[in-house]
């Protein structure tokens, strides 16, 4: 069978020069026009394979945010627009500015964004010049994902740099807005380019590290609720995307370290968080990396007037959730307890009937899912945890 590639609409830059590449057909355009379209769906005689995103752009070790020209060049990208985070600007502005120029890059326009509510997202999008080639977030969360969404409307590729390993958003196809003054998970599109500097992360404050490992542990018990979701008839898995996930955990969780700071350790951490990622881009959905636990941490999104770091939340419903699944819980409990996380979590002073309510609301959430928490008996059994067990017994109040 003769293998053919396609080109559809997706939505990702290529130059003319990688079209020809990929079709084997000579550029129709002049050359150095670039075309923003999709990355290729290889078809092989009547059968199509999955046709997923990944970046085109994964860097992350130490001195990436001055490289950040570089890359982009390489890319063929030479207009962008730039969001910092609330004071970001003054930080790491003139290195992203000096990278950019060196490399002939011109800056459209930045500026610093703190909103993550979906109309003023929606006008910040249809507001940046037609010229624009790539939207480039720099920050948090909230800065991430208002550019990650305005890229989306645009059909722009994102350029993902997080400033803190606190969660997978910077690498996940979905954006966390204010939807009628309710946090929402908006679809949006995987990072056309992820560049993390493990000396920004390194210079975080450690509470968003503790946050990057409870969301990174995680993939163990939501690895286990997709298969048991498949087991009851509910869902059915992709076994690639499963291992993806899995290889991304097993990695984190056994890497050697001194510190949590430790050059390895973040990079691992970063890397690992990445891939959780692409294994949501081969399922289509974000099960094979967000299970009860998540549903606990969203539901206490819910209850909290402030709740707490994303993954500080789903770190303890994680250990809470690998004792009720009868499943690493050991591996769980270790690694929480050797990195700090749980001595940090108890500073926290985080009440027990809160988590017994978010147990409760759980499968609310996501009422078309089937975890071990949809089931009546396993929530009872997660509240007598959270009541009597003896490591909880020192972090809930």
């Amino acid at each position: 069978a003769t293998t053919v590639a396609k080109v559809s609409s997706i939505g990702y830059p290529l130059s003319l020069d990688r079209i020809y590449a990929l079709t084997g057909s000579p550029p129709p355009l002049p050359a150095g026009v670039i075309l923003f379209v999709a990355k290729p769906t290889i078809t092989i005689g009547n059968n199509s394979l999955i046709d997923i995103s990944i970046p085109s752009i994964l860097k992350v070790g130490k001195g990436a945010l001055t490289k950040i020209g570089s890359y982009l060049k390489n890319e063929g990208i030479e207009q962008a627009v730039i969001f910092f985070g609330n004071g970001l600007i003054d930080m790491f502005g003139t290195d992203v500015m000096n990278s950019l120029k060196q490399e002939d890059i011109k800056v459209l326009e930045y500026s610093e964004l703190d909103t993550v509510d979906i109309d003023e997202i929606i006008t910040l999008a249809f507001a940046m010049p037609n010229k624009t080639q790539a939207v480039i977030s720099i920050g948090g969360g909230k800065v991430i994902d208002a550019g990650k969404y305005a890229a989306f409307l645009r059909n722009l590729p994102f350029i993902s740099v997080p400033t803190s390993s606190s969660s997978d958003g910077f690498s996940s196809a979905s954006a966390s807005l204010l939807v009628h003054g309710k946090r929402t998970s908006v679809p949006a599109r995987l990072a056309y380019g992820i560049i993390v500097d493990t000396q920004v992360i390194r210079t975080a404050p450690e509470k968003f590290i503790y946050s990057g490992i409870g969301d990174m542990i995680s993939k163990i018990t939501a690895l286990y609720d997709w298969i048991y979701e498949e087991k009851c008839g509910y869902s059915e898995v992709n076994d690639f995307a499963v291992m993806i996930a899995k290889k991304a955990v097993n990695s984190f969780v056994r890497t050697p370290y001194e510190s949590i700071k430790d050059e390895l350790f973040l990079k691992e951490l970063v890397d690992s968080l990445a891939m959780s990622g692409i294994a949501n881009e081969i399922a289509g959905s974000s099960a094979p990396t967000s299970g009860s636990e998540h549903l606990i941490s969203h539901a206490l999104d819910k209850i909290l007037e402030i709740p707490q770091l994303h993954g500080i939340q789903v770190g303890i419903a994680t250990y809470i959730m690998s004792k009720v699944q009868d499943h690493r819980y050991v591996r769980v409990e270790t690694v929480l307890r050797e990195t700090g996380f749980f001595d940090y979590a108890a500073t926290l002073k985080m009440k027990r009937d809160d988590f017994i309510k978010a147990i409760d609301m759980a499968p609310s959430i996501k009422p078309f899912r089937h975890t071990y928490l949809h089931e009546e008996n396993y929530r009872e059994a997660a509240k007598k945890l959270v009541l009597e067990d003896e490591v909880l017994s020192k972090i809930l109040v």
